[in-house]
Parts: C-alpha cells; sequence; structure tokens
C-alpha cells in the first residue's frame, strides 16, 4: 500500500478517535448536567476513563508515534489519575513493539556510510528497548574507539525507519484537533491550543534530531559535572549522526524497580526525596531540564566506593525531550515554590499572575481567599494522606467556594507545557518510589535554599525596583491629567463588574433553563409517541436540537 495511503489512514483514526471522545465527554459531562442528570455522570465517570485508557493504549501500541508519548505522561500521573487508568498504559513507559533488526541495520549502516561490523566490534540484534521514535541496542566499541572514549560497552540508538512522516501525520492530526478545541469557550480562554500543538511539535522535531539530544546530553553533564548524585553517559560522536547516536551503556537498575533495588541495598524511600531536589536543581538552578523523566529513562546504581553523597548515583538517559526556562518564567516558578513552601495564598496568587497562569481580568481577591483556605485545609499532606481523606471534604470545600472554583480564570502559557510535564512526571514518579512519600518534606528546605539564594541578589532587586518607581513617577503626573481631562469631557466610564457579571450570569441561566425544559419535553414526547407516530416523534427528537443549541450555546457572545 502507497505511503501516502498509509498516512491517510493514520490520519483519519487518529481524528476517529479523538472526535468520538470528545463527543463522549460532551455528553457526559455537558449535557446531562444540563438536563440534570449529572448523577448519571459522575456514576459513570471512572468506567468510562478506564474504557478511555485501554481503547487509547490499543491505538498507541498499534500506531506509535507521538500517541505513545502522550500514553507515557498519562501513565506517570500516579498523583492524580486513579490505578486502575494507569495501569492500562504502563506498558507503554518502556516497551512497543521492535522495528527487525534488519531494518535497523540499514539505518545505521545508510547514515554512518560504513558496515557495522567496521566500526563495532559486535552489535545485539535484540533491542535493549523499543522506545516510540527510536529503538536502541547494546554493542561494544573497536579497541581504537574503546581507548578513545575510555569505555567500550555502549547503547547505539537508531531511529525508527519511516519516524519523520509518523512525526509529520502525528502533528497534522494534533494540530486538527487542536484547532477542535480552540473553538470551545472553556479551552480557548485558558489556553491557546494552536501554538501549544505547534510548540509540542517543535520539540517532538528536535527529539528526532539526535545531533541536538547529543549535545544537549553534554550540556545536562556539564550542569552536574560536581555533584556525586548524578551519571550521564558520554557521547561517541564519531559514531554518531542525525539519525544514529551512540552512548556510553550506563544501564543499571530501573528507578522503580523495588525488589532489584532491596536487593541492592537501595532503599526506595530513600531515592524520592533526592530525585525531587535533582529536578527542582534542573528548573529553578539550571533553568535547563530533563522533560521526559519516566521510569524507562532513570537508572540507580551503586557506587562502587562510598564517596560523597548517597551509596549510589541517579542514571540519566534520553535526553530528546529538555526543556529551558525562559529568564521571564524563571523568577515566577522561583517564587511560586516559596509562596507553596510557605503557605502564602495572597504570595501563590502573585506569583501564578508574574508567570501568567492568570488571566489578565482574574479577581485575585477571591483567589487569594480560596487559595488561603486551600492552604488551611489541605497545605501540607502529601498524596497518600490526600487519598485518605473522606472526599466529603472536597465536596464541602467545593460548595463552599463553587462560586469562584467553578469560573477559576486560569490559562495556560506556552512555556509551561515541558514545565508541567516534567513536574507531573517528576511527582509520579515519586510516588512510585514511595506511595507514602510527601513532596513538601522536599518543597518546604528546597524554598528555603531559594530564599537564602534571593537575599544575595538583593543589592540587584533593590535598584531594578527604585528604576521602575522613578519610571512611574515618571509617567505619573501626565496620567493623571489625561484621567481628569476625560472626567471633565464626560468619557470617564464607571463600572461594577462584579455586578453586571452576576446579572449577566442570572439572565443566561434563566434563559438556558428554558431552553433546556423545552428540549426535556420534545425529546420526551417524541419518545413517548415514537410506537403510534413514528413521523411525529422524529420530528419532535429533531426539533429538540434548537433549544439544546441555544441552552448550550447562550451567552457565548455576551461574554
Amino acid at each position: 500500500m502507497p505511503d501516502d495511503v498509509l498516512d491517510r489512514a493514520r490520519y483519519r483514526r487518529i481524528l476517529r478517535f479523538a472526535a468520538w471522545n470528545l463527543m463522549v465527554t460532551w455528553w457526559y459531562e455537558i449535557l446531562l448536567p444540563l438536563i440534570g442528570l449529572s448523577r448519571v455522570a459522575e456514576r459513570t465517570r471512572t468506567k468510562r476513563m478506564q474504557r478511555f485508557a485501554r481503547r487509547f493504549r490499543v491505538l498507541a501500541v498499534e500506531l506509535g508515534g507521538l500517541m505513545i508519548k502522550l500514553g507515557q505522561f498519562m501513565s506517570s500521573r500516579l498523583d492524580v489519575l486513579p490505578p486502575e487508568i494507569t495501569k492500562e498504559l504502563e506498558d507503554l513507559q518502556d516497551e512497543v513493539p521492535p522495528v527487525p533488526f534488519s531494518a535497523i541495520r540499514a539505518l545505521a549502516e545508510e547514515e554512518l556510510g560504513v558496515p557495522l561490523e567496521r566500526v563495532f566490534e559486535h552489535v545485539e540484534e535484540a533491542p535493549l528497548a523499543s522506545a516510540s521514535l527510536g529503538q536502541a541496542h547494546r554493542a561494544r566499541l573497536m579497541e581504537r574507539d574503546a581507548t578513545d572514549a575510555g569505555f567500550a560497552d555502549v547503547v547505539i540508538k537508531v531511529q525508527r525507519p519511516g519516524i519523520g512522516a509518523i512525526v509529520a501525520v502525528d502533528l497534522a492530526a494534533l494540530r486538527k484537533v487542536g484547532g477542535w478545541l480552540s473553538r470551545v469557550r472553556l479551552v480557548n480562554t485558558r489556553v491557546d491550543m494552536p501554538a501549544l500543538v505547534e510548540e509540542f511539535g517543535e520539540v517532538s522535531l528536535e527529539e528526532i534530531d539526535y545531533l541536538h539530544e547529543g549535545q544537549s546530553a553534554e550540556t545536562f553533564a556539564e550542569n552536574f559535572a560536581e555533584d556525586p548524585r548524578i551519571r550521564v553517559p558520554d557521547v561517541v560522536w564519531e559514531r554518531t549522526s542525525r539519525r544514529v547516536l551512540t552512548l556510553e551503556d550506563v544501564t543499571a537498575i530501573k528507578i522503580t524497580d523495588h525488589a532489584a533495588l532491596r536487593a541492592a541495598g537501595v532503599d526506595p524511600a530513600e531515592v524520592a526525596p533526592v530525585f525531587a531536589e535533582v529536578m527542582f536543581d534542573q528548573l529553578f538552578l539550571h533553568s535547563f531540564f530533563h522533560a521526559d523523566p519516566h521510569p524507562g529513562n532513570l537508572f540507580i546504581a551503586p557506587k562502587a566506593d562510598a564517596g560523597d553523597g548517597p551509596d549510589w548515583r541517579l542514571t540519566f538517559v534520553d535526553f530528546g525531550m529538555m526543556g529551558h526556562v525562559p529568564p521571564n518564567l524563571r523568577g515566577s516558578l522561583r517564587a511560586l515554590i516559596i509562596a507553596a513552601a510557605s503557605r502564602d495564598g495572597k504570595g501563590m496568587v502573585a506569583a501564578m499572575s508574574e508567570a501568567g497562569v492568570l488571566l489578565p481580568n482574574a479577581d485575585t481577591v477571591e483567589l487569594e481567599r480560596v487559595m488561603s483556605h486551600v492552604f488551611e485545609r489541605f497545605g501540607g499532606m502529601g498524596f497518600a494522606e490526600l487519598r485518605e481523606l473522606d472526599p466529603k471534604q472536597f465536596r464541602d470545600f467545593a460548595l463552599e467556594f463553587s462560586d469562584v472554583i467553578l469560573t477559576l480564570p486560569f490559562q495556560l502559557p506556552e512555556d509551561f507545557l515541558l514545565v508541567m510535564r516534567a513536574v507531573s512526571l517528576t511527582s509520579g514518579v515519586c510516588s512510585a518510589l514511595h506511595p507514602q512519600y510527601n513532596l513538601w518534606d522536599s518543597v518546604e528546605p528546597y524554598a528555603q535554599t531559594l530564599l537564602r539564594a534571593e537575599g544575595t541578589n538583593f543589592a540587584g532587586d533593590f535598584a531594578r525596583e527604585g528604576m521602575e518607581m522613578l519610571a512611574l513617577a515618571w509617567r505619573l503626573p501626565k496620567r493623571i491629567d489625561g484621567v481628569l481631562t476625560r472626567a471633565e469631557d464626560g468619557n470617564l466610564p464607571l463600572t461594577a463588574p462584579k455586578l453586571e457579571s452576576a446579572v449577566t450570569r442570572l439572565e443566561q441561566t434563566a434563559r438556558r433553563g428554558v431552553s433546556a425544559l423545552v428540549f426535556a419535553g420534545l425529546l420526551v414526547g417524541g419518545a413517548v409517541v415514537r410506537p403510534e407516530e413514528p413521523g411525529l416523534s422524529t420530528a419532535l427528537m429533531i426539533a429538540s436540537a434548537v433549544p439544546l443549541l441555544h441552552a448550550v450555546l447562550s451567552g457565548r457572545s455576551r461574554r
């Protein structure tokens, strides 16, 4: 079958899967609550999520490519997703169907320009790992290369044949789905989906450029060169190209293999805080971080000698997906973690505003009140403690602050995509290492370290604040004059946004309630008369779509 036919079939299959699940979500989460059947949605939610996870797993394994990446993200959300769902997707972490070695050999020899036997003593045909974008095989360098490199055992990472075209098709499908979601108000007011997909596409294209990955591995190694807790594989540049990457073999015990860790004398509970601190260092100190720290990319290697730090080293591999924290976001992230550690609701909201997580028109006063109550009730609790809480506590909290919660003014800035992924995967791995692990135990001391570091920059911060004050003072007379002029001309608008918003919402709710009643009446009427008058029944059911659309879409133009 021609490649373009296969590409079209792949594209259509992804879109069909997305469209069906969006329709199911719309039916249960929007339509049923609208007509008073929210209990049905709540009662079936877990089974629906499990069914979605199973179907997505089948789709991802069969298609590979970027679908595997999405599955990996979901399977690592041990902190927020129930184990029934993550269990369905956990096999996507390491293994996907391997490519025959003959195809891998052909691509590697084409890239390196010589037969593999001339540059490697041997190459294992059975893959060490088969991932969504590439496949890894153990090998041994020739003596002359081993002498230059300082090691002989290596891992050859080879791109899956045709993966460039697959990624292009997947991105085209994701752009289409992103366009659909951008038309949903609940989504488009919080995230620029097309821009988010483009950012994801840029990262994905970098991930299939192994020269870029090799450079990222070296940068990461330089950042942690003096850290005895971390090990990073060296790159064999003479045997590396855009589609073939040769690295030192540093594979050891998988980070979530509890039995093997304990057999080696390593307590998994001791690994969790070290791993969290290392990830914090990447985000807050180096501003260059591993954005794909799932268990398949992390190993624990016991040390031969005690030395400094723990008697084991945390080993990172696969540097294809790396993130940078831009300067404008770095200070906001620091302020965010300091506010979280000090249970400062006002500081948390200020940091979120600075990071661009809050919409410009956000009611920060109300949000500060909610965040303060969150810290009072749930602050300091680990994921295990939160899971043990009576769900009624969460429901009571939601009811108490429903007006604010239902209109949470959040959005997702583009720069947050990889940061959120890294934090999400970190929390998932920590929970897998130690179910009772409390992230606060790592956040609080780390925030103290950041505060001490911030203190050393006090003079510079004070100077910047002084310049901003001078600039404000310089502009202030002109701004006051402009306001007085508008007042004299009668052009100064005075509004009560909260009152206007409340009245508008009340009007819209009334209209939508009437439309929902009409829709329900027509729908039920059509069902009742169906046996006797099939024509009239069909007409009533079709007519019910008009008030339904009004109930769902009413008021959008006013928002």
